[in-house]
């Protein structure tokens, strides 16, 4: 495994802070409630949760901008909410942490996409969820690409968060590539792979190992230990780089850790620092969030997926769609490396 001493992340996350990043795709809320079960409902056979907090935080590709300026970039997030008071929320939290919404177009016939999960002690009960799935309009995407391509000349990379919603289409994507291609802009996607979609020639893709097998139309039979000796997994890796033509690919594997996949040479295996799992909501966003930043602070892909190998592992320790420091993930390195 490649080493990286902490005075090389330290180099790192200063270059960060004059990275630019426009984040696309479906933003999301995400709301948490937290109570206390001592009795079964007289309605019906169903525990009642007595309500003791809750807490707000942005999902899905908003959740990736939060990842980006926590660790010292500055994002700006484009995608559609609704024109309710979950909007309004949203902004004011992406406010907060230090993210541009200029780009959020407002779409009265679509709810702000919310997802509301009640937890009792450390059990989750149920999850309600808000959203609209259908795509958005050809009128609705233009508008989007107007704002993205206005954008986009400030910018060092483009992320792409596609989390079946119904932002990222094809017509979308295009005028993406099209415009990275021209400006000579970094774009990453987290791909969703039940939406097909032309995914040839982005700079990166990250699925984790179950869209790893779906983009690869490869059956997950065998599972073996080592992902290195596990042959469904690189026969799945092989088709998506022989299909797909990613520059790179970053498969990320839970507790095995991740595949750094590169053309014209052999998988890099980056194994887990994960130290304790208490929540893998929102890890992959982190994921795509610090490697696309340390790529545009000047990252090597080995380092960038250390880099993003640790933020990670730092996330998964937290409750919550977390994000990482840069203290925390300094602290992450052992002292020499």
């Amino acid at each position: 495994m490649i080493g990286v001493s902490r005075a090389r992340i330290r180099e790192l996350l200063s270059a960060a802070v004059r990275s630019r990043i426009l984040i696309v795709g479906d933003v999301m809320l995400d709301q948490f409630v937290w109570g206390r079960v001592n009795r079964i409902s007289p309605e019906a056979p169903v525990p009642v949760v007595d309500f003791d907090r809750e807490v707000f935080m942005p999902g899905g590709a908003a959740n990736v901008a939060r990842n980006l300026t926590s660790l010292g970039g500055a994002a700006a997030i484009f995608g559609v909410v609704g024109r309710d008071h979950h909007a309004d929320r949203l902004k004011e939290l992406l406010a907060a942490d230090g993210v541009k919404t200029g780009g959020l177009v407002r779409v009265p016939e679509r709810p702000t996409i919310t997802k509301t999960r009640i937890v009792a002690g450390q059990q989750q009960i149920v999850r309600l969820d808000r959203e609209f799935r259908g795509p958005i309009s050809e009128a609705q995407t233009d508008a989007l690409l107007r704002r993205i391509e206005a954008a986009l000349p400030a910018a060092d990379a483009v992320v792409m968060g596609d989390y079946g919603k119904g932002v990222v289409s094809q017509r979308l994507l295009d005028g993406i590539r099209t415009a990275c291609k021209k400006g000579g802009r970094w774009i990453s996607l987290d791909p969703k792979p039940v939406h097909r979609l032309d995914l040839q020639g982005l700079s990166l893709l990250t699925p984790n190992r179950k869209e790893t097998f779906e983009l690869g139309g490869v059956e997950d039979s065998v599972r073996h230990a080592d992902p290195m000796k596990d042959a469904p997994l690189q026969e799945a890796i092989r088709r998506i780089q022989e299909s797909c033509r990613p520059a790179l690919l970053l498969s990320t594997l839970g507790e095995s850790g991740m595949l750094l996949c590169r053309r014209h040479a052999p998988p890099l295996h980056i194994p887990t620092v994960a130290r304790e799992v208490f929540d893998v909501s929102g890890a992959g966003d982190t994921v795509i969030a610090s490697f696309t930043l340390a790529i545009a602070a000047g990252a090597s892909p080995e380092e960038a997926a250390v880099f993003s190998n640790h933020a990670a592992g730092v996330v998964v320790g937290k409750r919550g769609t977390a994000t990482v420091t840069p203290e925390e993930l300094v602290a992450s390195f052992p002292e020499v490396a």
